[in-house]
């Protein structure tokens, strides 16, 4: 019963995908366009941080987690190198959940 859904959903992501391309062919897209789409990759990746430090699956929360994300941004802030920042985040989320915060 799944496996029409998965293989719909997939036909569905590979027209959308196809879409640009076809619409577009080899034609350079315009100034502002490039521009525009640019500057969101910026904004997406806040916007997916955010939702994944803050939630906890059915609403916003602060946790473990939170705190975790929290660190290593002050960690990079600091002109740590990212590594470093992963290593503090993972250690301070689990330090946090192993004390039942």
């Amino acid at each position: 019963m799944i496996w029409p859904l998965i293989g719909s959903l997939a036909l569905v992501t590979f027209a959308i995908k196809a879409f640009g391309p076809i619409t577009v062919g080899g034609r350079d897209l315009p100034e502002w366009s490039a521009k525009v789409i640019a500057s969101l990759a910026a904004p997406i990746l806040a916007a997916l941080v955010l939702t994944a430090a803050l939630a906890n699956g059915e609403e916003l929360a602060v946790g473990a987690d939170t705190a975790g994300v929290a660190l290593s941004g002050a960690a990079l802030l600091l002109k740590a190198p990212v590594p470093v920042a992963v290593f503090i985040a993972a250690a301070a989320t689990a330090g946090l959940r192993a004390a039942g915060v």
